[in-house]
């Protein structure tokens, strides 16, 4: 029997592809560079798209691999797609910060006329994101996280309502959804400024769209795949988008209602938006920001549009949710397993909190050096983001050797590999704050610890972040021991995605203190 014509063509298309891989799987081996064996068609995604392996747990195999034979960097596939990972620190030090500006893209399809959300400070290129990180800069200054300081604690009396529930009837609490919609609270009060309460409301639509954003359902593959494979412009053409347009809509929506009804009734609060309508009215963060939506005057500088805005704030609501939570959670695990580091940092936040009648305060959390090596520590162990993103701009030759990393080129810079490197951290499983004190930290590599990247595309929300963490693990530790409940699976696993989840549930038990 003759093969139909669908099922010629198909064979037809199947080798092609599977020759162009081929060939496309020669790229490192041509560069005379070292790289983990590829399988058609993922290249060394199999583990990740079959499996739910971590991509960065391959990374760091081949990251011991290559120390271990004396390699500063190797190469990976993801599909045929050719991808560099250095391993050196002074290589990382050049990439991210002395030549940064042969690597200033994070390589993230932008596409802002058809989804105006990726149009954020984390994925923009170039002139544009210096253009966006300049103005935003203001917003994350120490006195700015200061003013939006007391809508985090006032957050924390809900956390404070259901633990208590739960003690009195000395029942585990799951805390990875938990910390979850407490974050989601604090990014909907200080960002927004709008009263979320997730942790009443597991189902409000705002925690909807956080769990979306953070699945990786089938869907999401595909989508990924085609985004990670085919041309920006072919993209566009087929407006071939990674957020929904029912995403897209409720963030616009809400930002532009927000905007509306604060310039139309003077309405001023000490929050995220606040700062986002001086950037759209005046092109600049001022001071006087009671005077914000009733001065008048000529912006500087052009201002930023709603959809802008959208973006940012989409992005601020992201990634200050979800890293936020998932370092309270993974510090409450480990501190939960180690009990004279838990009563050592309670004591220290109980000591200051009276200190301060009785109340959690920004000068009280600034002073908590203890807590600060703790979430440093956390942070080691558990970096949000396992592997940080970059994209060779222009043809860069790597010091010291013939190997050049083309223009287009994607790097991944494997931060938990290195922080997981027993060069740099001696029996790194190790839970062990110290390494963060005065004299450890001068003694090693400055970048031997990046969990919020380096250079000047550093995460710019660090001091938000961290401020997030600490308040919600004042609060919680200043009245509770936590143990390790027995349907928490240890040791933890990660999920698969762009930041770091424990895989499973998270029980804690809470005594009271």
């Amino acid at each position: 029997m003759e093969l139909s014509t669908v099922t010629y063509y198909l064979i037809i298309s199947v080798t092609l592809i599977y020759f162009f891989s081929k060939y496309k799987f020669s790229y490192w081996s041509k560069k005379k560079v070292l790289y983990p064996e590829p399988t058609f068609p993922y290249g060394n995604l199999k583990q990740t798209l079959k499996e739910n392996v971590p991509f960065s747990s391959i990374i760091s195999q081949s990251y011991d691999k290559a120390k271990s034979k004396g390699h500063k960097f190797f190469g990976v596939y993801k599909f045929w797609i050719p991808s560099f990972v250095p391993v050196d620190l002074d290589l990382i030090k050049l990439i991210l910060h002395k030549d940064f500006t042969y690597f200033t893209d994070r390589g993230v399809f932008v596409d802002e006329e058809n989804d105006p959300l990726t149009g954020n400070l984390f994925n923009l290129q170039e002139h544009k994101w210096r253009n966006m990180r300049q103005k935003l800069t203001p917003t994350f200054t120490s006195g700015k996280m200061k003013m939006m300081f007391q809508t985090m604690v006032v957050c924390t009396k809900h956390l404070d309502e259901i633990l208590k529930e739960y003690a009195s009837i000395n029942e585990p609490v799951e805390f990875k959804d938990l910390l979850a919609r407490f974050t989601t609270d604090i990014i909907g009060n200080v960002g927004f400024g709008i009263e979320i309460n997730s942790m009443k409301d597991p189902d409000s639509e705002f925690r909807k769209e956080g769990i979306k954003a953070f699945e990786f359902s089938i869907s999401a593959k595909i989508k990924l795949f085609l985004i990670m494979v085919l041309p920006p412009w072919l993209l566009k053409k087929f407006n071939i988008s990674f957020h929904s347009a029912k995403s897209i809509n409720f963030f616009i929506n809400l930002v532009e209602k927000t905007v509306a009804y604060r310039e139309k009734n003077n309405v001023f609060r000490k929050d995220f938006i606040h700062l986002m309508i001086q950037l759209k009215n005046f092109g600049r963060v001022t001071d006087l920001d009671e005077s914000t939506l009733m001065n008048k005057e000529k912006p500087s500088v052009e201002g930023i549009t709603i959809n802008e805005m959208a973006a940012q704030a989409f992005v601020f609501f992201l990634a200050g949710f979800e890293t936020s939570a998932t370092t309270m959670t993974f510090a409450l695990i480990e501190l939960g397993q180690n009990m004279d580091i838990q009563e050592k940092v309670r004591e220290e936040i109980k000591r200051i909190i009276e200190k301060y009648n009785n109340e959690i305060t920004y000068d009280g959390i600034m002073e908590m050096e203890y807590l600060e090596k703790v979430v440093s520590e956390t942070l080691r162990k558990h970096p949000p983001l396992p592997l940080i993103p970059r994209t060779c701009t222009k043809d860069y030759n790597i010091p010291g050797t013939d190997v050049v990393i083309e223009s287009g080129t994607t790097v991944e810079i494997p931060t938990l590999s290195i922080q997981r490197d027993p060069e740099y951290y001696p029996d790194p499983d190790k839970f062990d704050p110290e390494r963060f004190n005065a004299e450890n930290k001068a003694n090693r590599h400055p970048y031997a610890y990046i969990p919020f990247g380096e250079g000047p595309r550093i995460c710019i929300g660090v001091r938000l972040g961290k401020l997030q963490v600490k308040v919600g693990l004042c609060s919680i530790l200043s009245k509770y021991r936590i143990t390790i409940n027995k349907k928490t699976a240890l040791p933890i696993k990660y999920n698969p995605g762009l930041i770091s989840t424990v895989k499973g549930g998270v029980y804690l038990n809470l005594e009271s203190v």
